[in-house]
């Protein structure tokens, strides 16, 4: 009961930070979590792998829009932009990912981060989404910083300390297939972001 209190104790103070969009020491979350086995923004096991997906199902009301990379699972453009994809109905390499205690959602396959594209540690809205190595650190784009996401209580997942969020296009088109669809992916102002292309969850497929 004692450890049942303390982890709320720790728990709420986290949260409401977030609310107020503060920088956070995410070292220190990840030592707490670890320590008292906390499960990760995800709402799962660090290790446990999703699907991200749109809630609103937009024009795909038989399963909705996930996070994906471009490709197939024996051929992902990791190089190019991620986009959105009508949701797969298992966990594939191309669209499982991972949301760490640090705020990195990764794609297990491939061991990469998603990544606001942007200068040094800055990004803008419009600004697309990258994989790159976790906490990558090249001359002008400082990786780290723009790897860092919070879920929000209202189901949208902006940068930390910003008013960024990932949002998905007006628009859909077909990819090789006319039975399925994807749209463009990016960051957007929080207070534009129309709320049906801007709010997301964890799942797990059934």
């Amino acid at each position: 009961m004692t450890r049942n209190f303390l982890i709320i104790f720790l728990i709420i103070p986290f949260f409401n930070l977030l609310d107020f969009g503060l920088s956070l020491n995410f070292s220190e979350i990840q030592r707490v979590s670890e320590k008292f086995n906390i499960v990760s923004p995800a709402y799962g096991e660090q290790k446990t792998p999703f699907h991200l997906r749109l809630v609103n199902r937009l024009d795909r009301p038989e399963d909705g829009y996930c996070l994906d990379i471009l490709g197939t699972p024996n051929n992902m453009r990791i190089n190019l932009p991620l986009f959105a994809h009508n949701c797969k109905s298992t966990l594939t390499p191309d669209s499982a990912v991972i949301f760490n205690p640090s705020g990195q959602i990764k794609f297990i396959s491939v061991n990469r981060c998603i990544t606001v594209a942007g200068v040094n540690s800055n990004a803008v809205p419009g600004a697309s989404i990258l994989l790159r190595k976790c906490d990558e650190v090249l001359p002008f784009f400082e990786t780290s910083a723009l790897q860092r996401f919070i879920h929000r209580k209202d189901g949208r997942i902006s940068i930390i300390s910003s008013e960024l969020c990932l949002t998905v296009g007006t628009k859909s088109a077909e990819t090789y297939s006319p039975y399925h669809r994807w749209r463009t992916l990016f960051v957007e102002d929080c207070k534009n972001a129309d709320a049906s292309r801007s709010k997301w969850e964890f799942i797990i497929p059934e």
